[in-house]
């Protein structure tokens, strides 16, 4: 008969295919992507290992004060240094490995560059969150079991994650689950004794914190790596495939774009704000490169307006390869950057560049002003082709000046085949590029074209007539933009919804344990009045009547009536479960709000192997006020009996606390929740 009255009640969660969340791929396939990933986690243990070695020997000879020892030392961490570099160029290696995540189609391309998925360390979620659900919210907590289970396997699931837009909803859907678990059972006043540790992408330097905001960002951080491999792999020989990858890769800086902006004091490098501004830096270049590829897909046809057209297209995509190759230049990001990417994004620039002034050159050589041609136009183009003209020469009297035309197109080419040799000047000096053939491939091919034409046009003379090619002017059709993360399309039901409503049951409210009020119904008269939305408050109570002779207080919060749980339900139907049972003796368990200005100051400390002190630390600010407070006022706090107690009793161990009686139900709702984006504007700022 209950059953029937609770429409609010929480239902079941849907399973389908034992599961109601998406799964990863099998971490033991044997695809190339996942060798890769296998190599990057063993890699980031050999690392680990060498640090620690540097930390030790380093710390040895600062103690030590016996010359010969100290000669041992050197020459030990000689060594040690060594071995780190070696296995951080190998970790080079793997950024660079572009081909296993390119697309499976032959294409005549030049390699994008992907961001690797940050590793991380198996976390127990089990002990602490059952502790908490016992202590902080009275309940059973064994009854929490497979929710907490859930969170395991969805939180092992995001370390393997597929290569499409599933996996992208994996990982934001684990994203938005954090944001519930930590609004849940992480209060801003104490350390939860969960250490989360994520491996640094670029460095393979282990990162260590008992901060969810870090398994925050590095999931976000994850999200934006799976775009850029999205892009990486979009065919690029089809004009849908190139516009799939223009939005991955605009969706990938903007992911990393969220990360620099919300969490402001990130401890991994690959995670700075330094970084991660080159890093969207190159995913809009890359993004930009794609659109260039999108406009010369149906192919370049020989005609003036379209050789203007490409031409200013290429000089973009080669202007934000040099701005991405200066920004990776400038310390700190010098120092910790992939050398192979830097030398990439020159390449580029070089490259893209030399394609601008070969496209200028053909136009200038090749086509000549004829009578009944359109000469306003075509001078109107010319004079927005470059910043200036060259000496002597304005854009019209050079469309008819057949000869001035030549000189001028013969310039071009110069600029165009030395741009070419710098590029591949620069792929000759980094072993890592050397060793992608398609690239040098493409390299020469678009060098040898630019040496054909100048050599078909070539005079005795040209010697005497040298003109200095203006630089080119870029401009484009669709200028890349960052697009910021959708992640109210992702749904997401909160795992422990059955607490009751995340804005009242949550870590920053206290309450005291569930108190049973037997009270009877006399003439339909309860005896109080009732008010508020999930969960219903006793309001305007009788000071005689059997429910405030019970211990009925105004103020307190309904949760169950007769071993039904009432946190999700309203006035309405809270009263109407009343009526249900009709006249006589009715059980009610109620909680209260304990006092919210009884809070403890604690420090957030961040464990970092071979990290500068200014990331390796993280500490909130404590005001000497707020101390000389604390030490001037002596008020003895009672602890409730379900108290952590002192920071000593704090252990990993299973729960032995004792639970007072309780009424358990399953029943669940399928309500809105509030979005945990909240904490993200309070808290950020504290990572």
């Amino acid at each position: 008969m209950t059953d029937a009255l609770l429409p609010a009640a929480p239902q079941p969660l849907e399973k389908k295919d034992d599961g109601y969340f998406r799964k990863g791929c099998n971490p033991l396939a044997q695809t190339g992507r996942s060798k890769l990933q296998n190599q990057r986690a063993a890699l980031n243990q050999q690392i680990l290992k060498a640090v620690r070695m540097r930390t030790g020997a380093e710390n040895l000879l600062k103690a030590a004060t016996n010359h010969k020892v100290r000669e041992q030392v050197r020459l030990e961490l000689s060594f040690v240094n060594s071995d780190l570099q070696m296995l951080k160029e190998e970790l080079e290696g793997l950024n660079i490995s572009v081909g296993v995540y390119q697309s499976t189609e032959e294409t005549f391309t030049i390699p994008l560059i992907p961001l690797g998925l940050k590793e991380t360390k198996d976390v127990d979620f089990s002990v602490v969150l059952k502790d908490f659900i016992l202590e902080h919210y009275s309940e059973d907590s064994y009854l929490y079991e497979d929710e907490i289970a859930d969170l395991m396997d969805l939180r092992q699931a995001c370390r393997t994650p597929s290569r499409d837009e599933a996996g992208v909803e994996l990982l934001m859907s684990y994203f938005l689950q954090l944001g519930f678990v930590e609004s849940r059972f992480f209060p801003p006043t104490r350390q939860m004794g969960i250490m989360f540790t994520w491996y640094d992408s670029l460095t393979g330097v282990p990162v260590s914190q008992q901060n969810l905001l870090l398994e925050k960002a590095s999931i976000l951080f994850n999200i934006g790596a799976l775009y850029t491999q999205i892009g990486t792999r979009c065919n690029r020989q089809t004009q849908a495939g190139l516009e799939s990858a223009v939005d991955a890769f605009q969706r990938a800086a903007g992911v990393l774009n969220y990360l620099k902006e919300t969490f402001t004091h990130t401890p991994s490098y690959d995670m700075s704000p330094a970084m991660l501004s080159v890093l969207v830096k190159m995913m809009l270049a890359q993004a930009q490169e794609n659109v260039f590829e999108k406009i010369c897909l149906p192919g370049i046809q020989n005609e003036f307006f379209m050789l203007v057209k490409v031409a200013q297209e290429a000089a973009k995509v080669g202007e934000v390869y040099q701005q991405l190759h200066a920004a990776m230049s400038q310390a700190p990001v010098k120092e910790n950057i992939p050398y192979s990417w830097a030398s990439l994004a020159c390449v580029k620039a070089h490259h893209y560049g030399a394609l601008a002034h070969y496209f200028v050159a053909t136009l200038l050589i090749d086509h000549q002003l004829k009578p009944g041609a359109d000469e306003d136009h075509q001078e109107k183009c010319l004079s927005h082709l470059y910043d200036h003209m060259p000496e002597g020469l304005t854009p019209l009297a050079t469309l008819k000046n057949v000869q001035q035309r030549r000189q001028l197109g013969k310039s071009h080419l110069r600029r165009a085949i030395a741009h070419h040799e710098e590029s591949v000047r620069e792929v000759s000096l980094c072993k890592k590029l050397r060793n992608i053939e398609l690239l040098q491939e493409v390299l020469t091919v678009a060098h040898q074209r630019s040496r054909l034409k100048y050599t078909q046009h070539q005079e005795d003379d040209d010697l005497l007539n040298l003109i200095d090619a203006p630089d080119i002017l870029s401009k484009t059709e669709q200028e890349v933009e960052i697009i910021v993360p959708q992640f109210s399309k992702v749904t997401v039901t909160d795992f422990f919804q059955k607490l009751g409503p995340l804005s009242m049951f949550s870590a920053n409210k206290r309450w005291t344990p569930p108190r049973s009020i037997c009270f009877t119904v006399e003439e339909g008269d309860l005896g109080f009045t009732l008010r508020g939305n999930s969960p219903v408050q006793v309001h305007f109570l009788d000071p005689y009547c059997s429910a405030a002779l019970a211990g009925a207080k105004e103020g307190d919060y309904i949760v169950s009536i007769q071993n039904v749980d009432c946190k999700w339900l309203t006035v309405s139907e809270v009263m109407k479960l009343l009526k249900s049972f009709g006249e006589g003796d009715v059980e009610m368990k109620v909680v209260s709000l304990l006092d919210p200005t009884s809070s403890m100051h604690n420090k957030c400390a961040t464990y970092s192997v071979g990290m500068q002190k200014t990331y390796s630390m993280i500490c909130l600010a404590i005001d000497d006020d707020d101390d000389k407070t604390d030490k001037t006022k002596k008020i003895s706090k009672k602890l409730s009996f379900l108290s952590w107690g002192t920071n000593k009793n704090r252990q990993k161990s299973a729960s032995t606390l004792c639970l007072p009686s309780v009424g358990v139900a399953r029943p669940q709702v399928k309500k809105k929740l509030p979005s945990p984006f909240s904490l993200l504007n309070s808290e950020s700022s504290l990572y």
